[in-house]
């Protein structure tokens, strides 16, 4: 009885240690192996990838209007909040009306006074005209009384005019949106004294519903797009819509167009400044955010292989490519785009449509070794093979 019980625990470690067994040849850093010459290979082929890349950018409002006092006097009333929504003609700020109230009606006092001066040098002006005709008076009182009657009416019209600069200094004591848009902070507060000459605007207000996106691109980028797609109006109406990522890493819900670009190279980094257009219906974004432009492109007849099919030596990438004699392997450096998702590389030399390479256990093989290729079909069947005859317990195949 002893004895099958210690026999029982043998069985039950030699079970364990066949699955380790199995868990390493299937899962290790190698990659899948069944049998030890047996290595996956995949044959290549050329194909198109989407991919995109990603640009860091700015946030702008189609118009950040800076809002100025037109009038000199203390601040007495903030009729809106910092942040807030606001539309055209809406009042911002209340400036102390007190002294142009008064200059107002003065100069309508001397607008009505330049009235009565008029009326009276005509009734004179009309005398002097038939005292002049029965030639009662010389010319000289005449054109006198002309004369003052042309003067009359340019007082008027000084006065009116002064009425008018006067109701619209009165009007200037509100300070109004000049657009519909968002708010930004306030330097001044209630009892500050402000001019037209401060130093800085009363606020801010910031168109929102459509927002600029700013970034840049080297010029290297944009020559090559430049020739690529004819001339640079034309590239810009054919390019895709972009996306933009969020701070906060999120996505922003709407797609952008790129709509201008820059005619100016800066010459300090070698950039060239876009500038995408994005609907803001929901008001989340807001002038002076950040955030990244992803930019999509399509690379045609390109190569994807798998980075668990490389390996990296001295900065540099190699795979081994299976032989005419479809048994030796040669160990062969490849070029790569800059960009990949973290899956898969992107050749751009090294290989060609129809080439065979190791796509697992890489780093198991050296330069010149004989292995036996099997297809990803074949590496699936014999690792579904195994998993079975370890359950049905075939321990004398499982681990074949």
């Amino acid at each position: 009885m002893k004895f099958k019980q210690i026999f029982t625990y043998s069985s039950v470690g030699i079970l364990c240690l066949g699955a380790l067994s199995l868990l390493n040849a299937c899962s290790g850093n190698g990659g899948t192996k069944l049998g030890d010459d047996e290595f996956t290979v995949e044959t290549v082929t050329s194909t198109s990838s989407s991919q995109s890349i990603q640009y860091p950018a700015t946030i702008k409002g189609t118009q950040d209007i800076e809002i100025r006092p037109q009038v000199s006097g203390f601040i007495v009333k903030l009729c809106v909040d910092e942040g807030a929504t606001v539309r055209k003609g809406q009042a911002l700020f209340q400036i102390d009306p007190t002294q142009y109230a008064a200059a107002a009606k003065q100069a309508e006092a001397n607008v009505e006074s330049a009235k009565a001066n008029l009326q009276t040098v005509e009734l004179t002006a009309q005398n002097k005209k038939m005292l002049y005709d029965k030639k009662v008076i010389s010319d000289y009182d005449y054109q006198t009384a002309l004369n003052n009657l042309a003067t009359a009416k340019a007082t008027l019209a000084q006065a009116e005019a002064n009425y008018v600069a006067a109701k619209q200094n009165l009007g200037f004591c509100t300070v109004t949106s000049p657009s519909n848009g968002v708010v930004g902070t306030f330097p001044y507060r209630v009892g500050s004294l402000v001019s037209a000459s401060i130093a800085e605007p009363l606020t801010t207000v910031s168109e929102i519903g459509d927002m600029y996106v700013y970034f840049s691109m080297t010029e290297k980028q944009l020559l090559a797009m430049t020739r690529a797609e004819g001339t640079l109006k034309e590239q810009l109406e054919k390019m895709p819509p972009v996306k933009l990522q969020l701070a906060d890493g999120t996505m922003y819900d709407e797609e952008g167009k790129i709509d201008a670009v820059s005619g100016v190279i800066e010459q300090s980094t070698g950039s060239v400044s876009m500038r995408a257009i994005f609907s803001n219906k929901g008001n989340v974004l807001r002038s002076g955010g950040t955030g990244n432009i992803i930019f999509p492109y399509m690379l045609e007849n390109v190569i994807v292989i798998p980075q668990s099919a490389t390996q990296e030596i001295q900065d540099k990438k190699f795979v081994y490519v299976l032989q005419g004699d479809n048994t030796t392997i040669k160990h062969t450096e490849i070029k790569i785009f800059s960009v990949n998702d973290g899956k898969n590389y992107i050749v751009t030399d090294g290989l060609k449509s129809g080439d065979k390479i190791v796509v697992e256990g890489v780093q198991n093989l050296k330069d010149g070794q004989k292995i036996k290729p099997i297809t990803p079909e074949q590496r699936t069947a014999k690792f579904q093979q195994a998993l079975k005859d370890q359950k049905e317990g075939n321990l004398s195949t499982a681990f074949n």
